[in-house]
C-alpha cells in the first residue's frame, strides 16, 4: 500500500495535513489531521487514516510504515496531470465532479449528496488582473510566483490553473501575503474544491441525505450550505465529518 501526504494549510498557529492511502492504483482512504508542527499533523492524519482504513477492513501498513512511506513520497512526488489552460472568454459547458474512488456498497439517490461547487464564469479577466496587481505589491518576479505556484498547486504558471476555485484561493492567498515575502516559505492556499470532494466521499460513507447534511451543518456551523463557510469553516466541517466516521467504525 502507498501512503501519500499532502499540507493543506500552513500559518502561525497550525498546520493541517492530509494523508491518503493507495492500493493497485485505487484510493483506499484518506483523512486529515492538524496540529501545531507538519510533523504531528501528519502522526495524527496517519493515526485516523489507520482507524478508518482497519473499520472497512483494507489492507494497511502499521503506522510507522505508513509514516515512511508519507515521506518517501513527500521527497519524490509523483507527476500531475494538468489539463490543458481554457482561454479567456471561451465557453465551455460545466463539468460534473468527478466521483470519489471508493470501495463503499452503492448508495441510493437520496444518500447521493452533490458538490457544492459553483458554476465556473466564462470571463476571468478580473481576478488575472488583480493577481498582476498583487504580484507586484509583493514584489515577486516571474520566477518567484512560479516557485510559489509549483509548491502550492504543483503547477509551473498560473495558466495551468484550469478551475476557476483554484484561481480564487490564489487571488486571495496573494493578499495574505506581506510585501517581500519570501515564495519559497509563503504560506499556501487551501484548495476550496479538494475539499468540497472530499466532504462529498465522507458524507457518503456515513449515508446521509442531504436534508440530514444540512441539519448536521446548520448545527455544528450554523450554515445551511456549505457556500456559507469559508475555507477554514470547510475544513472545519470535514475534519467534523471525519469524527463522525470514526464515531460509526467504533
Amino acid at each position: 500500500m502507498q501512503i501519500r501526504a499532502e499540507l493543506c494549510h500552513v500559518d502561525t498557529l497550525r498546520c493541517i495535513v492530509r494523508v491518503e492511502a493507495w492500493h493497485d492504483g485505487s484510493l483506499q482512504g484518506s483523512a486529515l489531521g492538524e496540529a501545531a508542527t507538519a510533523e504531528e499533523a501528519e502522526e495524527r492524519a496517519l493515526q485516523r487514516l489507520d482507524k478508518r482504513l482497519d473499520a472497512a477492513g483494507r489492507p494497511q501498513h502499521t503506522q510507522s510504515s505508513a509514516r515512511s512511506e508519507s515521506k518517501s513520497n513527500q521527497q519524490d512526488p509523483q507527476p500531475q496531470t494538468v489539463e490543458r489552460p481554457r482561454k479567456i472568454g471561451q465557453s465551455e459547458p460545466p463539468s460534473a465532479p468527478e466521483p470519489p474512488v471508493s470501495q463503499q456498497p452503492p448508495v441510493t439517490a437520496d444518500d447521493n449528496v452533490p458538490s457544492e461547487t459553483p458554476t465556473d464564469p466564462d470571463d476571468w479577466s478580473d481576478e488575472l488582473t488583480a493577481i498582476d496587481m498583487e504580484i507586484r505589491r509583493i514584489g515577486w518576479s516571474r520566477e518567484q510566483e512560479q516557485a510559489y505556484l509549483t509548491r502550492a498547486f504543483g503547477l509551473g504558471s498560473r495558466h495551468k490553473l484550469t478551475r476557476y476555485a483554484d484561481l480564487v484561493a490564489y487571488l486571495r492567498q496573494l493578499k495574505l501575503i506581506q510585501a517581500n515575502d519570501d515564495a519559497s516559505t509563503a504560506p499556501a492556499p487551501i484548495r476550496r474544491g479538494d475539499l468540497l470532494q472530499q466532504g462529498d466521499a465522507m458524507l457518503k460513507q456515513l449515508g446521509w441525505s442531504s436534508d440530514q447534511a444540512r441539519a448536521f451543518l446548520q448545527q455544528q456551523l450554523g450554515a445551511t450550505s456549505r457556500q456559507q463557510l469559508s475555507d477554514e469553516q470547510l475544513l472545519q466541517f470535514n475534519m467534523l465529518l471525519e469524527e463522525q466516521t470514526l464515531s460509526l467504525a467504533k
